[in-house]
């Protein structure tokens, strides 16, 4: 598989150009599972739904995180029956980095939708963001009352906090999983975390690489079925490792490119 690496930060322009275009609105969707079998028919048929009403064309992609449940014996079978669905397998498990790493490599559309396979999110509002690509090159949602647990909101905003801070960005909640891209921009990054700072490492070479990012609101619900993870303390030691390095690989970045731009002149 070819590596992307980070190209020369461009204008503003450059990176509006790039876009895909907004008709035909080709729309690949795609969410990673872990242990999902509660939840995972549930989201796709609703991705499935919206897909067919929002998007001249779509597909959606399950990408099955080495699950030991049957979550990816449930998506082979939607797979089946839908031919929009497609469902894909990582074995073993990647972690969430791997997984959605693996969900952007699969996909085929020109707008690249994600979400967490978890139905904490309502499908039907992914008209709310359509808009903002009018003006905006990516958009990335915010949680409105988000229905979690105390501890993991105040670990949230010091995280978002700390990245915007080391990246100058102004982004309100780093960790969404509501976001949409245009592929064109996925295919020129090479993705590195393994794990959470996945969100955190896209959306600063966004930002270094000039694309305009917009935000919205769009509500969150309590998971009904399934666990939460990610919040344990070797995921959250692994994310400020692969900060560290994910800063010094921006700042060399960013001294090789001012280097080119000094000899050209």
């Amino acid at each position: 598989m070819r590596r992307r690496r980070i190209s020369r930060r461009p204008r503003t322009s450059d990176a509006a150009m790039s876009r895909p275009p907004r008709k035909p609105f080709r729309l690949s969707i795609f969410f990673p599972c872990y242990n999902e079998e509660a939840n995972v028919e549930r989201t796709t048929l609703a991705a499935l739904e919206a897909g067919r009403a929002f998007a001249d064309a779509c597909e959606v992609i399950i990408v099955n995180d080495g699950s030991k449940d049957r979550t990816g014996e449930i998506a082979d079978r939607l797979a089946d029956e839908h031919a929009e669905v497609r469902a894909v397998h990582n074995n073993p498990n990647l972690g969430y980095g791997g997984a959605l790493k693996r969900g952007f490599e699969e996909c085929t559309l020109d707008w690249i939708f994600y979400i967490d396979g978890d139905g904490q999110f309502d499908f039907q509002e992914i008209p709310k963001l359509l808009p903002l690509l009018e003006e905006f090159d990516i958009v990335s949602a915010y949680r409105l009352d988000r229905r979690d647990p105390l501890i993991r909101k105040v670990n949230a905003w010091c995280w978002t906090t700390l990245v915007n801070l080391t990246f100058g960005m102004r982004i309100r909640d780093i960790d969404c999983a509501f976001k949409i891209f245009p592929r064109s921009f996925i295919d020129r990054i090479d993705m590195r975390s393994s794990g959470a700072l996945i969100d955190t490492e896209i959306l600063a070479k966004a930002t270094y690489l000039g694309y305009r990012i917009g935000q919205i609101g769009v509500h969150h619900y309590a998971r009904t079925a399934g666990e939460q993870t990610g919040a344990n303390l070797q995921v959250i030691a692994r994310a400020f490792v692969e900060l560290y390095m994910l800063h010094k690989h921006i700042k060399s970045v960013a001294k090789h490119d001012r280097q080119d731009r000094a000899e050209s002149h």
